[in-house]
């Protein structure tokens, strides 16, 4: 089944065309990776398909239901109800880790599914501490986002992510903010779910990562699909010009 379909996606900010008639989609269980420079339009189309940023056309699908159409070249929101709805298929890990600093590590966790899903306290809470300890981290229930390394922050915001039970995870270049060490802590957690078949959308400039735990690449630059196919194949054996010189850099690994 398919989680995700993006269809023809147009974004610009004022006269910059940042995303550019782009099309792809994800099917249950698979874990696509999105790479490309700095201002190639991974993080807008992130956002885009988060619904953080509205597109100026297109559409937008999750498990078969329409987020946004387009009428007479013009991106069309569902409704109010239709989009609370629809949030709730994902979730989204910033490389920031957006963490609320007054709250404990296990309010950040707990918050969400409690006042927006309206689920009973006691059971998100017992899940919470179940996830934190799969995140390794328990016995941090009580600590503020302040007295957490970097990567113990980004683990909280996974667990917080995960908490809503969603469909399909977002992760915008998650260990982007972290030291190497850090990194690799939070590699290991998102290869574990991939491990587990959730489905996720990674943007991310860790190549070795992407190539060996993601499904499908896909290669932007200049706010278009360049290349996208088998992670090997794109990120060993690139054949569009653009893909080669990016990867360039990458090839010592």
């Amino acid at each position: 089944m398919k989680y995700l379909e993006i269809r023809n996606c147009k974004k610009a900010f004022e006269e910059l065309s940042v995303l550019n008639d782009i099309s792809l989609s994800v099917e249950e269980g698979e874990v696509v990776a999105i790479i490309g420079p700095s201002g190639s339009g991974k993080s807008t189309l992130l956002r885009c398909a988060t619904l953080l940023e509205t597109m100026d056309s297109g559409e937008l699908v999750y498990m078969g239901e329409n987020a946004v159409t387009t009428e007479n070249g013009q991106a069309v929101y569902a409704e109010g109800a239709t989009l609370k709805k629809i949030k709730n298929y994902f979730g989204l890990v910033f490389q920031n880790f957006n963490l609320f600093p007054h709250y404990s590590v296990l309010k950040n966790v707990c918050d969400a599914p409690i006042s927006v899903q309206k689920r009973n306290k006691e059971e998100v809470k017992q899940e919470a501490i179940k996830l934190l300890a799969k995140m390794g981290l328990s016995g941090k229930e009580n600590a503020y986002p302040c007295q957490l390394s970097g990567g113990q922050q980004q683990r909280v915001a996974i667990a917080r992510a995960l908490a809503m039970k969603p469909s399909i995870l977002f992760f915008d270049e998650p260990t982007s903010a972290l030291d190497p060490e850090l990194t690799g802590e939070i590699l290991k957690v998102i290869r574990q779910l991939a491990e587990e078949k959730m489905t996720m959308v990674i943007v991310t400039h860790e190549m070795s990562f992407a190539r060996d735990v993601a499904d499908r690449v896909i290669f932007m630059d200049g706010g278009y699909i360049v290349e996208e196919g088998d992670p090997r194949e794109v990120i060993e054996h690139p054949k569009e010009e653009r893909t080669k010189q990016f990867l360039a850099r990458f090839s010592q690994e």
